[in-house]
């Protein structure tokens, strides 16, 4: 049990630090060349640990590494940097809070997880904080655009996605071997659009370019390398509905980094906060 809450109270502090990490990389690339070189980082340090696990990985699995790579880290790597350009750090953390809601619902119609009244009142008022501060948003300064808020949305639908493939599929695999042979799977894409996006050209022409790059390798190395591995030993341990609710803590986190970075906070934000973690609370009963 403290193992359990070790790894949710770390990968809080990971994740919900991952929104301001994107935001400093958002400062000199473009939301495809940050994606870029999250994942071309992130394949490069799982390298060496694959070759060093490769004989664990069950390759008639390689369907469910697949869908476990593209959804858990490939696809939301794009969707929240694209939903940062008009987004704060702050918001973007706190919507991604949605993804317990989103992991239910998937759990429930495709694995056929018992649905209770509690379940859907639980969905309800979490979406409807997420309502609120995309409407609000754009008053406060968060959102310049709330229709964004769709790609963070998609990313939580990515991350249920993905975690329940884990719980029901991967259950005899260790995380370090979910995480390296996914990420093996994705290697080539990644290296294709790192120098298709033209990463270089920018590194080395804008002024900011070597800094926002050294924050997105952090946020390859923690946000992502690490946080896999944690976050599928995570969902052997406890589940895919249950190691989802680190998402209780990472609004949090996410929300303090605003504060120090002076983002606009308001009355509205809290309230939504609240509504969606109180949405997640009751879905959870």
């Amino acid at each position: 049990m403290w193992i359990s809450w070790g790894l949710l109270l770390l990968l809080s502090l990971i994740w919900g630090s991952s929104y301001i990490l994107i935001k400093r990389g958002l400062v000199a690339f473009e939301p495809l060349q940050v994606a870029a070189i999250r994942l071309a980082i992130s394949a490069i340090t799982f390298f060496p640990i694959f070759l060093w696990i490769r004989k664990e990985i069950d390759w008639s699995k390689w369907k469910y590494l697949l869908i476990t790579g593209l959804t858990g880290n490939a696809i939301p790597a794009f969707l929240f940097a694209i939903a940062q350009t008009k987004l704060s750090s702050s918001l973007t953390g706190v919507l991604n809070s949605l993804t317990p809601l989103f992991t239910l619902v998937l759990a429930v119609i495709i694995f056929k997880l018992p649905f209770q009244k509690n379940k859907g009142i639980g969905i309800f008022i979490g979406f409807l904080g997420a309502f609120l501060l995309a409407w609000f948003g754009k008053e406060s300064g968060a959102a310049s655009d709330p229709w964004y808020v769709i790609f963070v949305v998609l990313g939580g639908v990515c991350y249920a996605i993905s975690s329940n493939t884990v719980a029901s599929k991967l259950q005899d695999s260790s995380s370090m071997v979910i995480s390296a042979a996914s990420f093996m799977m994705l290697l080539p894409a990644a290296f294709f659009l790192f120098f298709y996006s033209d990463v270089t050209t920018t590194l080395l022409t804008h002024e900011e370019g070597w800094s926002s790059f050294g924050f997105i390798t952090i946020l390859a190395i923690l946000g992502t390398v690490l946080a896999s591995i944690l976050y599928y030993q995570l969902v052997h341990i406890t589940g895919a509905v249950v190691s989802s609710f680190v998402s209780y803590l990472v609004p949090i986190v996410a929300t303090v980094w605003g504060l120090v970075d002076g983002e606009p906070i308001t009355v509205f934000s809290m309230i939504g906060m609240v509504l969606i973690l109180t949405g997640v609370y009751i879905a959870r009963k």
